[in-house]
């Protein structure tokens, strides 16, 4: 039998954990039963479309025959439309030359870290946080990782990441948080953001500058009086080390529609555009043309905003306040009160418990299966996303959400809990 040997990157890449957890919850699904998947990170678009006038835009394009290879760093008009939308929204400033459109934020981040990344830098990320342990993979670098705590809603400190600044080549944050749903505020991002400054005026002419990966996709999804902060427009002087990672994906219920964009120093966009290019990951012709024209749509944008942020923040608080209601019934779960994307923290610590038929739940694993076999609740642990395996905490995504089943799936989560005894 010949040799199945690959590369060393291939044998040693990790799966996605939650792609992992999908095929269980099919398998459950393909045998007739009906499950509460709040598993992934995603539109039901049933229930979420994109935006009409948007929708529009893209028919347009086709029949329009915009169907042709893009320019490797975006068309104009769009990198024009993305520059004024961040302006008007953001009040931060940016020229075409430092703006790079993508099929979406993935290829954008893997671009980055490889722009950026040589083998054996240390890359300062903290967890839970989605997918940084397997770019520092890709990129052979030096993991530093900062597990976070429920005191700072999971968002890291500056504390927590001063030890580790000395000879970093990246720090990456995203905000708001996935999986968290949780954001900074405006002092610890400042904090963290001085950090940076004093690290990069230490460096000499000839060392690599730390820079600032910023993930901020979910930035439009904010709730209540939570605000979003962003690097450049608390410390100015930050942007020179920030690289900005956003698109229409979250914002506008677009994952399938693939445009995304970076924002960063014209001589890094510069060579992300090359190893993009390489890759030949770009959004398509004729969503980039439609995204450029819808950009500029003011109007239906905020009255898009004002009904899906009122969608989202209805499901995200139904089921925060479900979660009070069976805490203080005094069973072992909690969450976190809703901030801002498509996620609810939520804890359910039930290890050391015993199921009525004497099984016991030894690990959370065990909790994990227990809750999709007698909830029918598919969530997602924050194990998947970094955190230690012993985490009793999990990411819930209301993206799929129906209104009227958050009582029933509550119900049945609760006759879950209450079948559960002290070993």
């Amino acid at each position: 039998m010949p040799s199945t040997k690959l590369s060393n990157l291939a044998e040693t890449l990790i799966g996605s954990e939650i792609v992992k957890l999908g095929a269980d919850i099919k398998e459950k699904i393909s045998q007739g039963n009906k499950i509460y998947n709040y598993t992934i990170g995603d539109f039901d678009s049933a229930i979420f479309p994109i935006p009409p006038e948007l929708e529009n835009e893209i028919i347009n394009s086709y029949k329009s025959h915009y169907t042709t290879y893009p320019p490797a760093e975006g068309i104009a008009q769009l990198r024009d439309a993305v520059a004024k939308f961040i302006q008007n929204r953001e009040g931060i400033a940016f020229n075409t030359n430092e703006i790079l459109i993508a099929a979406g934020g993935r290829p954008l981040l893997y671009t980055a870290y490889r722009a950026i990344v040589d083998k054996g830098e240390k890359v300062i990320y903290p967890v839970p946080s989605w997918n940084n342990n397997h770019y520092v993979h890709f990129t052979e670098g030096d993991h530093v990782v900062i597990e976070t705590k429920l005191e700072n809603n999971f968002m890291p400190t500056a504390e927590e990441i001063l030890p580790h600044l000395k000879g970093a080549s990246l720090l990456a944050l995203c905000s708001p948080l996935n999986p968290t749903g949780t954001t900074f505020t405006k002092a610890a991002l400042e904090a963290i953001c001085d950090l940076v400054i004093a690290e990069n005026e230490q460096r000499s002419e000839t060392e690599k500058k730390l820079y600032l990966l910023y993930d901020q996709i979910y930035w439009t999804l904010t709730y209540g009086k939570v605000q979003h902060y962003n690097p450049v427009s608390l410390r100015p002087a930050m942007k020179e080390y920030t690289i900005f990672i956003d698109g229409i994906s979250k914002a506008f219920a677009s994952t399938g529609v693939r445009v995304g964009w970076a924002l960063g120093p014209a001589y890094l966009i510069n060579r992300m555009k090359a190893i993009n290019s390489h890759l030949g990951a770009w959004a398509p012709m004729a969503e980039q043309n439609a995204v450029a024209k819808y950009l500029g749509e003011t109007e239906a944008i905020d009255s898009y905003f004002t009904g899906f942020k009122a969608a989202l923040e209805e499901r995200l608080n139904s089921i925060y306040e479900g979660f009070q209601q069976l805490k203080m019934a005094g069973f072992s779960v909690d969450a976190v009160e809703p901030q801002a994307a498509i996620y609810l923290t939520i804890q359910i610590d039930l290890v050391g418990k015993t199921t009525n038929e004497g099984k016991d739940l030894v690990n959370q694993t065990d909790v994990t299966a227990y809750l999709l076999n007698e909830a029918a609740l598919a969530i997602v642990p924050f194990s998947a996303f970094g955190a230690p395996a012993n985490s009793s905490w999990y990411r819930l995504s209301v993206g799929t959400c129906k209104k009227d089943e958050i009582n029933e799936m509550l119900g049945k989560l609760r006759g879950a809990l209450e079948k559960l005894s002290a070993r």
